[in-house]
């Protein structure tokens, strides 16, 4: 609608312990080129100067408010951001990220060139790699970029279920806050990061009847580091890839999705998870092996048959722990995606990162792998 182009947008930046990177998060809101913002700080029972560095940028820029609570979790402080928020749209920023100077204006005024009341605009993102040595980061294009379209018209998550696919990354849309409100939607309050995105994202994206895509990125992703995943510390920690699928399914039946694509598009999340676990944390251990049974059984044996976007070997893994194995597949359904994933990353990427990407997805992950 054309009153998008002048709404007011409200920017929560949940913050814990995130004083390293927390004044460029800040400075790149700050300078947007698009002005009207109420910029939203949760501080979270942080522990270190994050506070401090709130207080200095609250001086500065009338725009910026405090929130200065005990430590309740990245949802908790997402959810107090929401209820207090006065924009038309809503922003979730994470503090150890930052955002393109031109964000919030290109967004806003795509989305007031549709006649339609527009529930959720997304765009891609940048992922930033080795960001903690200055002279071997390395930005990348996200998966996302170039595989859909800007959109000509607003569209529902069955005619883009990769939308749920990839990586959660709900700070890389902005949200109308009626839209979030009508469907009472808001973050579960889990301890910790806690991966409250996870259960975000299908809510939102379920449900909005509306949304629209710009294929173009403007927020800037720490990446995990290479290595830090490795060997969790506790069962929770092993377990929570798989309960979070788990509470992403639960919410997916709640909201009564039958559109086999989104399904599909959530079992391949699963699978992606299953086997970063193992990578991760190894077969051997007990936890990796019996959520995944877990994660497995809430599966349709004949949709995951049927999925032409999942690996064979994939595949035959999924019925062998299941007990219904060994299994073939034919390969033609992956290679023709794996054509089309070769298309994309030579556009996106160049020649290199379509070969390695290429010799990844053709060598069968091992259950042994640690």
């Amino acid at each position: 609608m054309r009153e998008d182009a002048q709404a007011l947008v409200s920017v929560i930046v949940p913050i814990y312990n995130a004083e390293t990177y927390l004044d460029q998060c800040l400075a790149s809101i700050e300078g947007q080129s698009y002005r009207r913002l109420e910029i939203i700080c949760i501080n979270d029972g942080s522990t270190d100067g994050s506070l401090k560095i709130i207080e200095a940028h609250a001086a500065r820029d009338s725009r910026v408010k405090i929130v200065d609570k005990e430590n309740g979790g990245y949802g908790q402080g997402c959810n107090r951001g929401i209820d207090m928020a006065q924009g038309e749209w809503i922003s979730i920023i994470e503090p150890d990220d930052w955002i393109d100077p031109g964000m919030y204006e290109e967004m806003l005024t795509f989305a007031g060139g549709f006649q339609e009341r527009i529930d959720v605009v997304k765009t891609p993102w940048t992922d930033i790699n080795n960001w903690d040595d200055p002279e071997r980061q390395e930005p990348r294009p996200s998966l996302l970029k170039g595989r859909l379209k800007t959109s000509r018209r607003p569209f529902t998550l069955g005619e883009n279920p990769i939308l749920i696919e990839l990586h959660p990354s709900i700070w890389s849309a902005i949200y109308r806050r009626d839209f979030l409100n009508e469907h009472h939607i808001r973050f579960i309050e889990y301890p910790g990061a806690g991966w409250a995105d996870n259960p975000f994202l299908v809510e939102t994206m379920c449900q909005a009847r509306a949304i629209i895509y710009l294929d173009k990125p403007f927020y800037n992703y720490r990446c995990d580091l290479p290595g830090s995943t490795l060997n969790h510390a506790t069962d929770e920690l092993v377990a929570r890839p798989f309960d979070r699928w788990l509470d992403m399914l639960a919410v997916i039946e709640r909201i009564g999705v039958t559109d086999e694509r989104v399904v599909a598009a959530h079992y391949i999340r699963g699978f992606n998870y299953t086997f970063g676990a193992i990578h991760d944390d190894g077969w051997e251990n007990e936890v990796v092996q019996r959520k995944t049974r877990e994660v497995f059984s809430k599966m349709d044996p004949g949709l995951v048959a049927r999925i032409p976007d999942l690996a064979p070997h994939r595949k035959s893994f999924f019925f062998d722990v299941m007990g219904e194995g060994p299994r073939k597949f034919s390969y033609l359904p992956w290679a023709r995606h794996l054509a089309k994933e070769a298309v994309r990353t030579l556009v996106a990427e160049g020649p290199v990162r379509v070969l390695r990407r290429a010799k990844r997805a053709l060598i069968p992950e091992e259950r042994s792998e640690a």
